[in-house]
């Protein structure tokens, strides 16, 4: 038998859109606009599960929930909230619900959670969920990795990774990750090593891009001493340290073409010598490899040995920019608060809504570090309770403005910082506005990097700097 769904949320369209998605996925389903009809329907029927809506017309998801336990307490209540109530969202799982969702909702991400709930239905013959669950059982809004350092992202483009990473991550295949810079490379290729036969065993780490042509070979195998100036006592490189384990080489493009073929070599034969040695040495490493540049086309451009490239491509992934995968950018807000919160011992209790809104509308052109020191620096910023847009970046906190801009083409005068408008608009005001907007044009378009920025604008970093600052003054 189907199981059966009841929604109950106030909006219309999207309670037909969730209605039709489920049918077509094989549940049955039922509607309510809100809660007191929800649980007039839920009184009436049998139900497997309820989504239902946290901020309802007459009632608000809490209460529902707390009826709906009292009543049945075995059926499964999915909350659907908005980024901004994700604390009440933890409280509520507290009392009972399964889980929650967020808007806009995400359908791989509603099917994921009911499909879960499904898999693991309540046990309990009573209602003592209504009573708050344990400190040491609190329920985390995101998922940590095997080794419980990183994030897993829940976006339809990260669910995508985390399918490939299961299907690759047992075999000894090599892997290339593309992806802009930040975008989470090491953090992949680190959970593809969590997950492969080969855990427990050492993870290398080696940034290809830093090293000059001279150390490039030293690092990657080793030298003997008085290989060459300098080389005063022997040393192991980076295959004799993962011996057993994985290698990870990020902007492996970088590498000089006598280090490529060098590189080559150990990866037919498994056996390598140190920079100014004779002895040769078995290794067994799983390589994998970053790049922010299409490795198929640098070898087409002479960049790249093409025999390595196809040494490497046994498989690959693409990492999405964090603007195209934004149903994960609350997720990671709360996992930096969290962790920031513990590395200075504060206790920040999330963001005002106007930071999420301005945080889902950045391009983010520097991906998750960005991210990251963002929250880092706006919680240091922040004496206590939520933290606001005063400590946000400038690029930030015009965000908005910049999304409005883009999406109406043309930039209006509302698009002017708010005391900037004026009711007599003169000459002069009229050439601020202009500059202001062509500021703002460039700015998102080379998202947001000042550099190219002021190149584009032929003005020095410093005076683009100076009048940012007027803006963001006015």
């Amino acid at each position: 038998m189907n199981k059966k769904i009841l929604i109950i949320d106030d909006d219309f369209d999207m309670c037909a859109l969730l209605s039709r998605f489920l049918n077509k996925k094989g549940y049955e389903t039922e509607v309510a606009h809100n809660g007191a009809k929800g649980l007039a329907k839920f009184n009436e029927f049998h139900f497997d599960i309820v989504l239902c809506d946290y901020r309802l017309g007459d009632k608000d998801g809490k209460d529902v929930l707390m009826k709906i336990k009292e009543a049945k307490p075995k059926t499964i209540v999915i909350i659907i909230t908005g980024y901004s109530d994700i604390k009440t969202a933890v409280d509520v799982i507290k009392m009972g619900a399964f889980d929650y969702i967020t808007k806009p909702l995400i359908p791989d991400e509603v099917i994921n959670v009911i499909e879960k709930a499904v898999a693991n239905p309540v046990t309990e013959t009573a209602a003592p969920a209504m009573k708050p669950a344990p400190a040491t059982q609190k329920k985390r809004i995101y998922e940590l990795s095997l080794n419980n350092e990183y994030l897993i992202g829940q976006d339809g483009e990260t669910a995508k990774i985390y399918r490939q990473i299961e299907i690759v991550a047992p075999t000894n295949y090599s892997v290339i990750l593309y992806g802009e810079s930040g975008t989470g490379k090491e953090v992949i290729a680190k959970t593809i090593h969590e997950a492969s036969n080969r855990k427990g065993r050492p993870f290398v780490a080696m940034d290809c891009g830093t090293l000059s042509k001279e150390l490039s070979g030293s690092e990657l195998f080793g030298h003997v001493k008085g290989a060459f100036t300098g080389a005063v006592t022997d040393k192991e490189g980076h295959f004799e340290m993962a011996n057993g384990g994985t290698l990870f080489l990020d902007e492996v493009s970088n590498l000089p073409k006598d280090v490529q073929a060098s590189l080559l070599r150990v990866i037919q034969e498994r056996k390598y010598k140190r920079v100014g040695g004779t002895k040769e040495m078995d290794v067994d490493v799983r390589i994998i490899v970053a790049s922010n540049e299409n490795l198929q086309e640098a070898y087409q451009r002479g960049k790249f040995r093409e025999d390595l490239y196809h040494r490497f491509n046994e498989f690959s992934i693409n990492l999405p920019a964090l603007r195209d995968r934004k149903g994960d950018i609350p997720l990671f807000a709360q996992f930096f608060l969290d962790r920031t919160n513990a590395e200075l011992q504060k206790n920040i209790e999330g963001y005002d809504e106007d930071v999420l809104e301005m945080f889902l509308n950045y391009s983010w052109p520097g991906n998750l570090r960005e991210f990251r020191n963002v929250v880092r620096r706006a919680v240091l910023l922040t004496p206590d309770g939520k933290i606001n847009s005063k400590v946000l970046p400038w690029e930030i906190t015009q965000s908005l403005i910049l999304h409005e801009v883009h999406t109406n083409g043309n930039a209006s005068m509302q698009s002017m910082p708010a005391n900037a408008q004026h009711k007599d608009v003169d000459l002069k005001d009229a050439a601020a506005k202009a500059e202001y907007e062509t500021i703002m044009s460039v700015l998102k378009e080379v998202n947001f990097n000042k550099t190219k920025a002021a190149e584009i604008l032929k003005i020095d970093r410093k005076t683009l700097y100076n009048k940012i600052k007027i803006y963001e003054s006015l």
